[in-house]
């Protein structure tokens, strides 16, 4: 692709986005933007959702380098000037589904789109991990960023090593996903609604589900019931909007966390094969380690 040639992409609201040149100054949510900066694409900002504060939550930006990219702020507090403040050429965001813009208020949305192209990646349950991340490498290529050659193999590494280390065997550690809510709740993941719970079951990890109940992706609860679960290993939302799990003394919580071991989850994850080779890694360390006991 030349500089003067005329840059197109198809995003997952099969809406096409034209230009003269390709987009060298991209605004996106947070999530897109740690994604592409693991191609080499360094976004000139980023914004927020609801959940995010005045700071970007780490959780959420990998190895973005925030001193030199320009944190919008989150949720409703965002308008259109402060979005294009840095004067952006493309602005990539995420959906979960039916084309809704992610992270901002819907008046803003349409009047973003009204004053700068925007991409949305649709990362909603319906999608595979894999699916996902290969809709964000097909952008990042677009916009001239490029593969890390060890990467797949890295990733194909990490998914076997967690195959291989969980195996057929009867003794799977149980595995829980939970966000904590505050003293008194607990939000426990339903697997099949989270695409990278669902990459760590098609491996042969034991993820556990609460019974019944309302809520789509999230049972809420009690700690009693997160701690009914036996969980051998836990992992934890460490989004900035939840409670960090150290602060809960529920007793009966108490009593089952004794045993288990820990894994950071990101619940909006980066997808990029380096950072699925991470937590896969994460995990299977976790294995290892229960089954040591």
């Amino acid at each position: 692709m030349t500089e003067q040639s005329v840059w197109r992409f198809t995003d997952d609201r099969r809406q096409l986005t034209t230009a003269q040149r390709r987009p060298t100054r991209v605004l996106a949510y947070v999530q897109a933007g740690a994604t592409l900066w693991d191609y080499g694409i360094r976004p000139e900002g980023i914004f927020g959702s609801g959940h995010d504060g005045a700071a970007p939550d780490r959780a959420k930006t990998g190895t973005l380098p925030l001193d030199t990219v320009d944190y919008r702020g989150a949720g409703d507090t965002l308008d259109v000037d402060t979005l294009l403040r840095g004067d952006p050429d493309l602005v990539v965001a995420v959906s979960y589904g039916h084309g809704q813009i992610y992270g901002l208020d819907p008046d803003t949305a349409k009047h973003l789109e009204e004053r700068v192209p925007v991409v949305v990646v649709d990362v909603g349950q319906a999608r595979t991990l894999d699916r996902v991340a290969e809709r964000f490498a097909e952008l990042a290529l677009a916009l001239g960023g490029t593969r890390d050659p060890g990467a797949d193999g890295e990733l194909a590494a990490a998914r076997e090593r967690l195959r291989g280390v969980v195996g057929a065997r009867p003794d799977r550690p149980r595995v829980v996903a939970l966000s904590p809510a505050g003293p008194e709740q607990v939000h426990i993941a339903r697997p099949p609604m989270w695409p990278e719970l669902r990459v760590l079951a098609e491996l042969g990890v034991a993820l556990v589900a609460p019974d019944g109940g309302p809520g789509v992706n999230w049972s809420t609860d009690g700690w009693d019931r997160a701690a009914a679960l036996s969980p051998g290993i836990v992992l934890t939302d460490v989004r900035s909007n939840a409670v960090p799990l150290d602060g809960i003394d529920d007793p009966a919580w108490a009593a089952a966390r004794q045993g288990a071991h820990i894994v950071p989850w990101n619940p909006e994850p980066l997808c990029s094969p380096q950072a699925l080779a991470r937590f896969l890694h994460l995990v299977a360390d976790a294995v290892e380690a229960a089954r040591a006991v």
